[in-house]
């Protein structure tokens, strides 16, 4: 049997005769860009998320790089953010001209909250939290501490669709909530798209003006804007699959589960859910020491894997220039050296899963 880490087209078939409905019926209408769908999609996403207005993007790294455009952070400012993120996170902030300063993650791989203190400055002018793999990181102090220090906070939600932490969404802490539907996601589109939620109604208007080449109406341009707008045909299959986000965040909570009850290795550290959060579970992510042996063994049982990641941002080539080496952040490049996410996808078979399951109990 052999088993992929990721299966978009199950995801597609589950809701195959809505999807290509709701296609013919965009490319039949004639509205192709900031029409209807995407208007509709804006109203519902944010109602699903609990906020006030969304404004529908381009991409997720989109959504991160002009939150802190509107938000007014650039060159001389500091972005305190986890280290042990995807790059696009960090790209949001130094697209902008500002610094990211790093802060080790928890055990449940989100920013260590009794970090963000110690790494204040007079130039420190917001905390970019990251839901990394799908659950909520840790926000009552997170806000306390943005709160009393005066600092901006945006979200990447990347991960996260309908997480919560204490009952409340991901997205709906800080200033502005950024989230992407790359196809993978757990609410994904067929291409790229992204969006930001806020409840600040001068934010989403910024937001729309940066959006489209910096206009509130065409050829009066205020601001040197983005062409960063979520097409129509994307937002009417995002409606799609919105629909069906209670059904398939319970399905990967069901697989989560299993993997949690059944699992059994010594050779695994199987990934831990905080008290008053919980996961939509974007990925599984298991830590092993042997690592590469692992992953040699799960490809000649033909089980796919993926390490997320395994280069963290302040090791990488793009970000040389900011000074850091090997050893800076200890617990992130541990982490790096050791996580492997394990085939979580919709639609994967109780039969999938028990292979999976099986093969991964039997590594020594």
């Amino acid at each position: 049997m052999r088993i992929m880490p990721n299966r978009l087209d199950r995801g597609f078939l589950k809701y195959q005769e809505e999807f290509e409905a709701k296609a013919l019926a965009v490319l039949r209408s004639g509205r192709y860009v900031l029409g209807p769908e995407v208007e509709a999609f804006e109203k519902e996403f944010a109602a699903y998320t609990g906020s006030r207005f969304c404004v529908g993007l381009a991409s997720g790294l989109d959504a991160l790089w002009l939150a802190f455009r509107v938000l007014g952070i650039g060159a001389g400012d500091e972005v305190i953010v986890q280290a042990n993120t995807y790059i696009a996170s960090v790209m949001g902030i130094t697209i902008n001209g500002a610094t990211p300063i790093f802060v080790e993650p928890d055990e449940y791989f989100n920013l260590d909250a009794e970090r963000i203190e110690s790494k204040i400055t007079a130039r420190t002018k917001a905390v970019l939290v990251v839901h990394l793999y799908g659950q909520a990181s840790n926000m009552g102090p997170v806000v306390r501490i943005c709160r009393q220090y005066g600092l901006k906070l945006v979200e990447d939600c990347a991960q996260s669709h309908g997480a919560r932490f204490d009952g409340k969404m991901t997205g709906t802490f800080g200033d502005i909530g950024c989230f992407s539907f790359y196809p993978s996601k757990n609410l994904g589109g067929f291409g790229d798209g992204g969006a930001i939620v806020t409840e600040d109604e001068k934010i989403a208007a910024d937001m729309r003006m940066y959006r489209n080449y910096g206009s509130e109406r065409r050829y009066y341009n205020k601001v040197v804007g983005a062409n960063s707008r979520l097409d129509e045909l994307q937002a009417g299959l995002l409606r799609v699959r919105l629909n069906h986000m209670e059904e398939l965040t319970k399905e990967r909570r069901r697989l989560a589960e299993r993997y949690g009850r059944e699992l059994k290795n010594s050779a695994l550290a199987l990934p831990a859910v905080r008290d008053h959060a919980d996961s939509v579970w974007h990925q599984y992510v298991v830590r092993c020491g042997e690592r590469d042996r692992l992953i040699d063994y799960l490809d000649r049982r033909e089980i796919g894997s993926i390490i997320h990641y395994p280069i963290p941002p302040h090791l990488s080539e793009a970000y040389r220039s900011l000074g850091y080496g090997k050893g800076s952040f200890p617990i992130t490049e541990r982490y790096a050296d050791t996580v492997l996410s394990i085939p979580m996808y919709s639609g994967m078979t109780q039969e999938e899963q028990a292979y999976v399951i099986e093969a991964l109990n039997e590594f020594c």
